[in-house]
């Protein structure tokens, strides 16, 4: 794939991870509902990463940390799943 295509597409992800979290924090301020607050919160981590995944050069041992990113956004949709799973009203 062309560099410029990868960099067209890593920044369309950008902003439909970025618009998501915009979502999820609109639902979260009318209930208040943890889940939505923790899936924006990760969808902001995903399109931080995204951000440096554009910018970060192609050496392994310079990209490989942007892992961590997807790592901790995943847990926290994770936790937001199993916390709404388990929660008893």
């Amino acid at each position: 794939m062309s560099s410029t295509l990868s960099t067209f597409l890593s920044g369309i992800h950008m902003a439909t991870f970025a618009a998501a979290g915009l979502f999820f924090l609109k639902f979260w301020k009318g209930s208040r509902d943890q889940f939505f607050l923790l899936f924006g919160l990760a969808c902001w981590l995903l399109s931080v990463e995204r951000v440096f995944e554009i910018f970060a050069s192609s050496d392994y041992n310079v990209r490989s940390p942007l892992y961590l990113f997807r790592i901790v956004a995943y847990g926290l949709m994770l936790w937001a799943i199993i916390r709404k799973n388990r929660a008893v009203d």
